[in-house]
C-alpha cells in the first residue's frame, strides 16, 4: 500500500514509518524539517509541508494521489515560537480528514492520546479532532496511547530517563500513576488497522500491562541504567511550577523541553488506561515496561544520554549567558579599560569601534545561542570569535597570558563548551 504518514520522523511517527518499510509498504512521510529523516531514510517519500498552515483541503489533495491510508502522528504539546497546537491538531488534520473524504482515501488511523479530558489546549484539541474524525463517513481508526517509551526516546520519556540518572530524585507534590506502552507495540497496533480485513470505526485506549507511578517508573529505569537506588525527595509545588513555567519561556525561544506547564497539567489526571478493548480487537499483548527494559540491557549510550539530557540546556544557558555578560560589560562598566588594552595593543586608531563593536558582537552570540532557530549558526560563531580573541590577544598582547585573572587561557573553557554544545543540539 502508499500509506502517507504526518509526524513521521517524530518519535511514534518514526516508529511506525519504520515498521510500514518493513512490511515493504510505501511511505510518503509529512514533516517540517525533513533533511536529517530524508538521510536516514531514504526509502521514504519525504515531504516539506507545516501542517499548522495546511488550513485547506486543497493543501492536502496533491499529496494524496495514489494514497491508500492515511496515519496522523502529528501532534505538538504547546503553543511556542515553533508550534502550534490548534494549527496542528485541529486546522490541518481536520483539512486532511476531509482531504480523506475527497479524494477517496477510507482508512485514517489517527493517534491521539489518553488524558483528553485534562484542561489543556493539547487536550481539548486532541479531543475535538477525535470527534470530528469520529463522526466523518471514513474508516477510522482513533489509538489513544497512554505515555509511550521505547529505545528511542523524546520529550517525557527522554526527561523520565534524565531524571534516573540523577543521585536524588526530586518528586513534586503528586506522584502521578502511569501505564507506559512501548512505541513499538504502538506501531504494531497501526499496521495491523492498515490491514485490509481489520476492523474499523473503534476508538481504542492503547496502554501497557503495568500501572506505576512516576516516581516507580523512574526508579525502574534507573536500576536499567544500573544505577543504585535514590532518595526521593519531594519539592514544594510552587518549585515545580516555577521550573515548568521556566520550560514555557525557553518554548517561546523555539526549543521544545518537556517541562512546560501543560505537561504538568496533563500529570494532574493518571495517564492509565483500559487495554482490554485493544487488546481483544488486535490480539496484540502488549510487552511490560520492566519485560522491555531486561530485554534490552542499557549499554554506555543510554548512560551518557540520561546525564547529557539536563546538562544541555545548562550549557546552552551558561553560554548564552556567558556571552551576554561579557558583551554588557564590555559596552558598560569595563568599556574604558577595553579601550585601553586595544591601544596598548596598537589599535589607536580603530580602539574605540573596535571596543563598541567587540561588546555588539558578544551581545548578538549570546542571544543567538538563547533562541533555537539560530543556535547552531551562533555556537559556531562562538568558537570562531574565541580562536580569534586567542590569536589576535596572543599576538598583540601577549602578557594577557600571564595575567593572574587568565583573560585568554579562560577562553579555552568556552570552546570546549561550544564544541560540546554543538555534540548535543539536536532533539531527535
Amino acid at each position: 500500500m502508499r500509506i502517507l504518514v504526518t509526524g513521521a520522523y517524530g518519535f511514534i511517527g518514526s516508529a511506525v514509518t519504520a515498521r510500514l518499510i518493513t512490511d515493504d509498504h510505501e511511505v510518503v512521510g509529512i514533516g517540517r524539517d525533513i533533511a536529517r529523516a530524508a538521510q536516514a531514510l531514504p526509502q521514504v517519500r519525504w515531504i516539506s509541508l507545516d501542517i499548522s498552515k495546511a488550513k485547506r483541503a486543497e493543501d492536502w489533495l496533491p499529496l494524496l494521489a495514489g494514497v491508500e491510508a492515511v496515519v496522523n502522528c502529528a501532534g505538538v504539546l504547546q503553543d511556542g515560537a515553533s508550534d502550534d497546537v490548534k494549527g496542528v491538531h485541529l486546522d490541518g488534520t481536520l483539512a486532511l480528514f476531509k482531504a480523506c473524504e475527497t479524494a477517496g482515501v477510507r482508512r485514517v488511523v489517527h493517534i491521539s492520546a489518553i488524558g483528553v479530558e485534562a484542561d489543556t489546549a493539547f487536550a481539548r484539541t486532541k479531543r475535538e479532532a477525535d470527534d470530528t474524525l469520529m463522526k466523518s463517513n471514513l474508516d477510522w481508526i482513533v489509538l489513544r496511547p497512554s505515555i509511550v517509551v521505547g529505545r528511542n526516546v523524546y520529550g517525557g520519556t527522554a526527561l523520565i530517563r534524565a531524571l534516573a540518572s540523577l543521585p536524588v530524585q526530586p518528586l513534586g507534590p503528586r506522584d502521578a500513576l502511569l501505564q507506559p506502552v512501548q512505541v513499538t507495540d504502538v506501531a504494531n497496533t497501526v499496521l495491523f488497522f492498515l490491514r485490509t480485513d481489520a476492523p474499523s470505526r473503534n476508538l481504542l485506549e492503547v496502554a501497557g500491562p503495568q500501572r506505576m507511578t512516576l516516581s516507580e517508573t523512574v526508579a525502574n529505569y534507573r536500576r536499567w541504567l544500573g544505577y543504585r537506588p535514590a532518595r526521593v525527595i519531594r519539592i514544594p509545588g510552587w518549585l515545580e511550577a516555577s521550573v515548568f513555567r521556566f520550560g514555557d519561556l525557553a518554548s517561546w525561544l523555539g526549543w521544545r523541553p518537556p517541562v512546560r506547564t501543560t505537561a504538568l497539567r496533563q500529570l494532574q489526571h493518571d495517564v492509565v488506561g483500559d487495554d482490554k478493548g485493544w487488546t481483544s480487537v488486535t490480539g496484540i499483548h502488549a510487552t511490560a515496561l520492566n519485560d522491555a527494559l531486561a530485554r534490552n540491557p542499557a549499554s554506555v549510550q543510554e548512560r551518557w544520554f540520561s546525564k547529557l539530557f539536563l546538562l544541555k540546556p545548562l550549557l546552552i544557558g551558561g553560554l548564552s549567558l556567558f556571552w551576554i555578560t561579557t558583551g554588557v560589560i564590555t559596552l558598560g562598566p569595563a568599556r574604558e579599560a577595553g579601550i585601553l588594552l586595544l591601544l596598548q595593543a596598537g589599535l589607536s586608531g580603530y580602539a574605540v569601534p573596535a571596543a563598541i563593536g567587540g561588546g555588539i558582537l558578544d551581545l548578538v552570540i549570546g542571544l543567538g545561542i538563547a533562541i533555537k532557530k539560530t543556535a547552531r549558526y551562533a555556537l559556531w560563531a562562538s568558537i570562531i570569535v574565541s580562536f580569534a580573541y586567542l590569536l589576535l590577544g596572543g599576538v598583540l598582547l601577549p602578557k594577557l597570558w600571564s595575567d593572574p585573572l587568565g583573560p585568554l587561557v579562560k577562553i579555552l573553557p568556552v570552546l570546549l563548551a561550544s564544541f560540546a554544545t554543538l555534540a548535543i543540539l539536536d532533539d531527535r
